[in-house]
């Protein structure tokens, strides 16, 4: 019983998340695909009529105009929030260069009131998965090509999506103190995310980092 009730859960959730996908799968088709490829500098394929981005690594091909998000093999996948993602990111992109200088959350237009929500899914999840899986998360940084960074016990800047960088910084926990986690994003980040996406950023960059850690 109890068993059923989770995969009904599952599925519940994975419709809910397909519902704004189909919605920018359908905006995708307003926007000029050159525009698109400068601005995200994500390649379009004339040939084939699509782009391939970049997330966590991994490439992904987007058909142009239908939008629909596939593997670089044309398989289609059930991860709905990193499709919707990928598609906000296209539609959005502003063409705004990396800075190399880091902001925090709560810089961002609307990032008080999302706050809680991005400690949630974003900062303690991080803090909590990878405490216990420092040598796993050491390996995919080093898999990302990460460029470590100075604050904290453990941290790295990488790119998250393409000309998109965020930098994680883990202060290690102990028998006294929980771990505690901070992630900044380059200051070009708001131009094509809004503090909404950024929030739920985690549900994107933690669940890759931990695929990667098993390699």
């Amino acid at each position: 019983m109890e068993n059923t009730l989770r995969d009904e859960t599952a599925i519940e959730e994975k419709r809910k998340d397909k519902i704004p996908y189909e919605h920018y799968k359908g905006l995708l088709k307003n926007y000029d695909a050159e525009t698109i490829s400068q601005n995200s500098t994500c390649p379009f394929n004339a040939e084939t009529s699509s782009f391939v981005v970049t997330v966590m690594g991994t490439d992904y091909r987007v058909a142009y105009p239908q939008g629909d998000v596939t593997d670089m093999a044309g398989e289609d996948f059930d991860n709905y929030k990193l499709k919707t993602m990928i598609l906000r990111y296209l539609i959005n992109a502003k063409g705004v260069k990396t800075t190399g200088e880091n902001i925090a959350y709560r810089d961002v237009s609307g990032g008080n009131v999302y706050f809680a929500c991005f400690e949630g899914r974003c900062l303690k999840r991080f803090a909590f998965t990878f405490n216990y899986n420092i040598e796993g998360l050491k390996k995919a940084m080093t898999i990302l090509n990460a460029e470590p960074q100075k604050p904290g016990d453990l941290s790295w800047r990488f790119e998250v999506i393409n000309n998109m960088f965020m930098t994680v910084i883990l202060w290690l926990g102990d028998d006294e103190f929980p771990p505690e986690a901070q992630i900044l994003f380059d200051a070009n980040f708001p131009s094509a995310f809004s503090a909404e996406d950024m929030a739920v950023m985690g549900d994107i960059f933690i669940p890759a980092l931990k695929e990667l850690s098993k390699k």
